[in-house]
């Protein structure tokens, strides 16, 4: 299979054979709408319940990703977005802009509760869906959105919810079977659940909330079974229990907790939904989904894709094609729960990363394996490994998958995402921000200085990696770690100086004449790279281009790296004040020769 990429970034891959996670489930899919007899649909679920993170995309990134390829080939597919946002809200959590008073909302619709303090929306559902609209249009992520408020307000599926409730005692034997299952399965794992660590615990616990599964309620209770719950007409929550059901007028009698009791027409009534378990598998049926990839949470017996694999076919649907997707981390923070406060958006993540980034490390991943989002300093080593997998598919040695994942970060079937027309690398960017606070003067001085060959004029070349790496620094990196080059020397330390350290910094400044210049002599990034390392191996009796043998010398590589590693400290004392700091050529770069001159001068 081969097809033109878009866009001129990717021009030398047009005839590259894809082969990859995303290919093969693409072909599985339209074999499976083929089998069916039906257009491509790829779905995902989610609901706005509370911050929308970085797990939850996954929900979304795995269709959209099959979807995309599948239009590559020239084959008409849609992907579908239901928000399920007649959901009813469960908890307060703790988020800026709510407090306990929210929880006077419980039970009533997400679309039903008032925003966060200081919201432009006009609802919770409207607020936290809002801001993943925006991601997912700087992701390059089309599809379809569907409110399950107006679909069940506008009584789309009223024919569905009078067929669940008539053949409500076989859905009930259904789920009756499955109940035992998952009965009989937590009795047998009970002695393991020690195993689990807290954090994987807490994620299992709470990892359906955004994915779509708000609730794994099946509509058992102590009475009748019935797979239909009403929002109370008078207090507006979903506090109400069935007490009656005539089949041959549909109509229903419900109390609440508020002491309301109501007989509806349920041909005629709108506020209310079918219990997830059996509302997931009539939606299935309701758009004909062949794709719609589920959390494991959702794999487990007595689970809704469980379960849905019974149902379905009662609404004449077959459960579309779902693999299973792991969780998503964050590096050095716990698995994320949008219930808690302070999980990672996508368009957090975006703040940092340029949106080809973010997009690659959903697609270089299959579903079933977890993976890590860094945005702490790790984000460095990301975006050194997406630098170098670009270097690698450009310079011809990439595997296709490699080749595959690249094209699938950078393009869309519909077009090309923006792209940093000189990605510098993104830790050089960030110190260089960080030394000059992001003076943009400044910031290009240093930027422009760092390959000569390739001098860089204006920063917009620079763009959109530059903005992001800023943003970073500003937002990321704590006071304390900020880098502030020292506006006087510091006089007592350099009088403390021991002959060796003194030499050293000599040999810094002015060289030897023979192994080493001046440091003014060859002002960029290669040549205060080779000073700043030449000098302790100078010092040490060795060539400044001296290279230990790790392996046959193990003693002189360990003496020169000790020897490097107090010389770099004593650098960064005299110049910053801290033990450690940027990497030292790019900081002396940003200090400049006279300044640095004038911070370690005797």
């Amino acid at each position: 299979m081969t097809y033109a990429l878009a866009g001129p970034v990717e021009s030398a891959l047009v005839t590259e054979q894809l082969d990859d996670w995303v290919s093969r489930l693409a072909d599985e899919v339209v074999a499976e709408a083929k089998r069916r007899d039906t257009p491509v649909v790829c779905a995902s679920g989610i609901s706005p319940s509370g911050p929308i993170h970085l797990g939850n995309l996954r929900e979304v990134m795995v269709p959209h990703l099959v979807r995309d390829e599948i239009r590559r080939r020239g084959i008409e597919a849609e992907h579908i977005i239901s928000w399920d946002d007649f959901d009813r809200f469960r908890k307060v959590p703790n988020v800026e802009g709510v407090d306990e008073s929210w929880a006077e909302h419980i039970g009533k619709p997400l679309t039903s509760v008032p925003p966060p303090a200081g919201s432009p929306h006009e609802s919770w559902a409207a607020h936290y869906r809002s801001e993943l609209e925006g991601a997912l249009a700087e992701l390059g992520v089309d599809y379809r959105g569907i409110s399950q408020t107006e679909m069940y307000l506008a009584g789309a599926y009223t024919e569905q919810i009078l067929f669940a409730m008539g053949h409500r005692t076989d859905i009930d034997k259904v789920l009756d079977q499955y109940r035992t299952l998952a009965r009989a399965a937590q009795q047998k794992e009970q002695p393991q659940q020690g195993e689990l660590s807290e954090d994987d615990a807490l994620a299992a616990a709470e990892a359906a909330e955004g994915s779509g599964a708000a609730s794994e309620d099946d509509g058992s209770g102590a009475g009748d079974y019935y797979p239909y719950k009403p929002y109370c007409t008078v207090c507006g929550t979903d506090f109400t229990t069935v007490t009656d059901y005539d089949d041959a007028t549909t109509e229903l009698t419900y109390t609440c907790r508020c002491g309301h009791t109501e007989r509806v027409v349920l041909r005629d009534f709108r506020r209310g939904k079918l219990v997830w378990k059996v509302d997931w598998p009539m939606r299935w049926a309701y758009e004909r989904v062949v794709f719609e990839p589920s959390g494991v949470d959702h794999q487990s017996p007595g689970s809704s894709f469980a379960v849905g694999l019974e149902l379905a076919p009662l609404f004449g649907w077959d459960r579309p094609l779902g693999p299973m997707y792991a969780f998503v981390g964050i590096r050095g923070m716990a698995k994320m729960s949008s219930s808690k406060g302070g999980v990672p958006t996508p368009a957090q993540a975006l703040r940092y990363l340029e949106p080809s980034v973010l997009r690659w490390l959903y697609a270089r991943k299959r579903p079933n394996q977890a993976f890590d989002v860094a945005l702490d300093a790790e984000i460095q080593r990301t975006y050194d490994e997406w630098d170098g997998l670009a270097r690698k598919v450009a310079a011809g040695k990439a595997q296709a998958g490699d080749v595959a994942v690249l094209a699938r970060a950078r393009t869309t079937a519909a077009g090309e995402l923006p792209q940093t027309p000189v990605p510098l690398a993104y830790r050089t960017i960030a110190s260089v921000v960080d030394i000059t606070t992001g003076d943009d003067d400044q910031t290009l001085r240093i930027l422009s200085a760092l390959d000569p060959e390739q001098r860089v004029t204006g920063l917009d070349v620079l763009r959109p990696r530059l903005d992001r790496a800023s943003q970073w620094v500003a937002e990321q990196v704590p006071a304390e770690d900020r880098t502030i080059v020292r506006e006087q020397p510091d006089h007592e330390a350099l009088q403390r100086l021991s002959a060796d350290e003194r030499r050293s910094l000599d040999l810094l400044l002015d060289g030897d004449g023979a192994e080493l210049g001046a440091i003014d002599a060859d002002w960029s990034i290669d040549g205060l790279t080779h000073q700043v390392y030449g000098v302790p191996k100078v010092m040490q009796g060795k060539s400044a281009d001296f290279r230990p043998d790790r392996k046959a010398d193990p003693e002189t590589a360990a003496a020169l790296g000790q020897a490097q590693r107090e010389f770099f400290r004593l650098l960064y004392q005299l110049l910053i004040g801290r033990d450690a700091g940027p990497r030292l050529p790019t900081l002396l770069l940003a200090i400049g020769p006279e300044r640095l001159r004038a911070l370690l001068a005797a």
